[in-house]
Parts: structure tokens; C-alpha cells; sequence
């Protein structure tokens, strides 16, 4: 495995790992306190952030010899 996959495999995964924090703090957690909240904002910044990283970097490493 490439580095380049290796990286686009991590970014996948750290997205469904902000969408399920943010869909645990929003949906499921027992108790609503700003720690939770929190967190589910964190959640929701990540998994905007990290796909729009993801092309980005897709777009750069397509270009790269590896």
C-alpha cells in the first residue's frame, strides 16, 4: 500500500469517525451538558473539513510520480 492510499484511507475513516461523533452527541447521548454539545460541533466541523481536505489532497497527489 502507497502512502498516498494509505493517507486517503485514513481521511476516510477520521470522517465516519467525526460522523459518528457528531451523530452520538446530537442523537444519543444520555446527558445534553456543553461538553457533549461540544464535542457534536467538533464532530460536525470534521466531517465538513475533512472530505474538503480529501480532495484537495487527492487533487495534489494525483500529480505527484509515486
Amino acid at each position: 500500500m502507497s502512502l498516498r492510499t494509505f493517507h486517503i484511507v485514513f481521511v476516510t475513516l477520521s470522517t465516519l469517525l467525526f460522523v459518528f461523533l457528531a451523530v452520538w452527541a446530537f442523537g444519543f447521548a444520555a446527558e445534553k451538558s456543553g461538553m457533549v454539545t461540544g464535542l457534536g460541533v467538533l464532530g460536525a466541523l470534521g466531517a465538513v473539513g475533512m472530505p474538503v481536505y480529501g480532495v484537495f489532497f487527492y487533487r495534489k497527489a494525483r500529480n505527484l510520480l509515486l
